[in-house]
């Protein structure tokens, strides 16, 4: 036991609550898990809230806390057992010790990681010229809302393109895999906090934004980086790069008004996942890359009351949309996963290149939409890449053919053979192969069947019991025209699988739309150990599309990294 004659913060952790508690109840439960007063408690602060549902009847809310126990009160119990002192992880940049830059640095890419980057190199006083292809929030969301209504397409303002990144027309998801043992979570979600994010994400244990929020917190760190002296280019797409024995000297971009060119010895490339013009560009002008796995697939809709009554049982009623996770190792060793799960949510035409067809899932803040939907992923290899890239070329004329005897008109899309592939780029170009199956099976829409259907290999003429929650039209066709065998038997396997985990998963009219493609990048641009591209110092390749990131937070702290390292070594 401990006395202490100035205030102690203290960490408990695993307190258990009812889902009906109050702050009260709360603050009871932590007095009584340090075996002290409630009346001695000077401050309560959430560090984690969880929802334990492993049993339906007696789910609860499970939390960390940190409290201030007044001067004087003598804790029970054993440090480091019961209870632990408490010294929160305050991360900030290291600003003050930015050197001076002769040339103003520059960031490609405003999605998560150029716009951290860009905000911390603004913070430094560096006013950092950030280079968008796309448009600001305001009038993004004009383009993306007349996409979802009429299918044109436009292809530099889009679901993944434009400030803020293809994250801004998610659900906002804020989970990541990366250990915050130095606070650049925390870092990152507090700057979302400031500028307009809800508080809770700093304690929820899957925390998210939600589309609707989200574009707000975007706009609020624009604006920050400008009015610290960054500028912020939109419109503007980078098409080149001047390396004078090895180190950048300028990058070369266009506009609307034509071409021009910035003078700078540094170059954030944070140009995100989709950029597939710009990464065929940089391996031509000698980046080093590698392919790298990833997974693709389907989502999947169900009724979002069903997924909450299955999750939480009669308790439904009295907590948040509910979501989960579901794995199974496939027959032939092949995974197959739930990913980027949405509840309440939507399921939205993501498409970027024109005759080409992705998805994705948003979801609002308040995850109140009809149907919730997750993808259900296969992972994919370089190996399959190339196994099976012909195979699915001839595939695909087979389908146009297919097609123009419905009379659908043609894309001007080609498709290169396996021959004709760079090694680095061949994932991305299988990735390109499927996106056009599944514009062709849609018709240009979201290509949709029933479960039943899909089972039983047959085109559906329309839906169940269970309707179609998208933004962006549908069309009911038969998902094996545009997947591959083997990624088709992987996601029946699974689907049966998580039925048994969650029956009723697998209903007859579960609706699967395709394709979910984009997940992570399928190509990894080289970097040192300081962070630049091998051979082009000066040039930082960062976040997902560089292959260093998967996701919001992971990408908002690579971003991070990024500028820290370029502040140390200018």
């Amino acid at each position: 036991m401990k006395t202490d004659r100035e205030p102690v913060r203290i960490r408990l952790q695993q307190l258990h609550l009812p889902i009906t508690h109050t702050q009260d109840d709360l603050r009871k439960c932590a007095a009584s898990k340090a075996g002290i007063p409630v009346d001695s408690l000077r401050e309560l602060t959430i560090l984690k809230q969880s929802i334990d549902a492993r049993k339906k009847r007696e789910i609860a809310y499970v939390y960390d806390v940190a409290v201030t126990v007044a001067e004087g009160i003598r804790l029970r119990g054993r440090a480091g057992s019961d209870w632990s002192y408490y010294e929160p992880k305050e991360f900030r940049p290291n600003v003050n010790e930015a050197k001076s830059f002769a040339k103003r640095p520059v960031v490609i890419g405003a999605g998560p990681a150029g716009l951290f980057a860009a905000y911390v190199l603004a913070q430094a006083g560096c006013r950092p010229i950030v280079i968008e292809r796309g448009k600001c929030v305001s009038e993004r969301v004009k383009d993306v809302e007349r996409f979802f209504e009429t299918g044109v397409l436009n292809p530099n303002s889009n679901v993944q393109f434009g400030v803020g990144g293809a994250g801004t027309f998610s659900d906002g998801k804020l989970n990541t895999l990366i250990k915050d043992r130095d606070g650049k979570g925390n870092y990152v979600l507090r700057t979302f906090v400031r500028f307009g994010a809800p508080e809770e994400i700093l304690y929820r244990n899957k925390p998210h934004i939600g589309t609707d929020r989200l574009r707000t917190v975007v706009s609020g760190m624009q604006e920050e980086i400008e009015r610290l002296g960054g500028t912020v280019m939109t419109h503007t797409t980078v098409t080149g790069f001047t390396v004078e024995e090895g180190r950048l000297t300028a990058v070369h971009c266009t506009d609307e008004t034509g071409g021009r060119t910035i003078e700078t010895e540094v170059a954030v490339l944070a140009i995100g996942h989709s950029a597939r013009d710009t990464v065929k560009w940089l391996y031509e002008y000698g980046f080093a890359m590698e392919p790298k796995a990833f997974a693709m697939g389907v989502r999947v809709q169900h009724r979002r009351e069903w997924v909450n009554r299955t999750q939480y049982g009669d308790a439904a009623e009295l907590l948040p949309s509910a979501d989960y996770k579901l794995t199974h190792t496939c027959r032939d060793g092949r995974g197959v996963y739930s990913f980027c799960m949405c509840p309440g949510g939507y399921v939205v035409n993501a498409s970027s290149e024109s005759g080409r067809l992705a998805i994705n899932g948003m979801s609002n803040f308040d995850r109140m939409a009809d149907n919730s939907n997750s993808a259900i992923v296969v992972t994919v290899s370089p190996e399959d890449f190339a196994a099976d890239y012909e195979n699915l070329r001839a595939r695909e004329e087979k389908l146009r053919e297919r097609m123009r005897r419905e009379g659908m008109q043609e894309d001007d899309n080609d498709t290169p053979a396996l021959t004709d592939i760079a090694a680095p780029l061949i994932g991305m170009e299988y990735q390109r192969r499927l996106e056009e199956m599944a514009y062709l099976a849609g018709r240009g829409a979201i290509p949709t069947q029933r479960y039943e259907d899909f089972r039983e290999g047959k085109a559906s003429t329309g839906c169940g019991s269970i309707r179609p929650v998208n933004k962006g039209a549908v069309h009911y066709t038969e998902l094996h025209d545009c997947l591959p065998e083997y990624m088709s038997d992987a996601i029946e396997e699974g689907m049966e699988a998580f039925d048994r985990s969650m029956p009723g998963y697998g209903c007859d009219d579960a609706l699967l739309q395709a394709i979910e493609s984009r997940t992570s990048s399928p190509v990894r641009i080289t970097r040192d150990e300081t962070l630049q591209a091998v051979g082009f110092a000066g040039v930082y390749p960062c976040g997902e599309g560089a292959g260093y990131a998967g996701g919001i937070m992971s990408a908002a702290i690579d971003g991070i990294r990024v500028a820290e390292e370029i502040l140390k070594n200018n």
